[in-house]
């Protein structure tokens, strides 16, 4: 099945901009996820910030960004807010996150539909162009223990980089 990425929904406009005074951080990396999560399973942004908050996290989701199996962006953190997504480089990125991660046997594997690449694309675009600086890369090349995001980040975007 074809997926029209026009549907997708990105507001930019309470999400990107910088608002209520907040200062914003200098971004240089944009870095990708996956939640972690069997087909079986979901994990939308009000989820993941409960599970967050459950583990102690003061301010909730770590991410910034959630893209749903059917597609639809939901916003975690504010941009201005730092994330709580990758030890040692959150204070200078933006965390976007799709849904999950796992194949039905909770191995790692790349599970996003179709929906989700194209979301996960536009809405890196528009980072992108936001902060035209930011390296874009998957978790796990920040830290190799890691199989997050389950595909190699770096190179699906290749065309995006700095």
């Amino acid at each position: 099945m074809e997926v029209d990425c026009a549907d997708s929904d990105i507001d930019s406009d309470s999400h990107y901009n910088n608002t209520d005074n907040n200062i914003m951080r200098k971004i240089t990396l944009i870095i990708v996820h996956c939640s972690a999560y069997r087909p079986d399973q979901t994990s939308s942004a009000d989820e993941i910030d409960r599970d967050h908050r459950k583990r102690g996290w003061k301010f909730g989701i770590g991410y910034h960004y959630v893209v749903r199996r059917n597609g639809s962006i939901e916003p975690g953190r504010p941009e201005w807010m730092v994330g709580a997504h990758c030890v040692g480089h959150n204070a200078h990125s933006i965390g976007v996150c799709y849904e999950g991660g796992l194949d039905i046997r909770g191995r790692p594997a790349d599970t996003r539909t179709e929906a989700q690449r194209c979301s996960l694309r536009k809405l890196i675009e528009q980072l992108h162009a936001a902060y035209p600086k930011a390296l874009i890369v998957g978790h796990r090349d920040l830290n190799p223990m890691k199989d997050c995001p389950c595909f190699d980040a770096a190179t699906e975007y290749a065309d995006l980089q700095p």
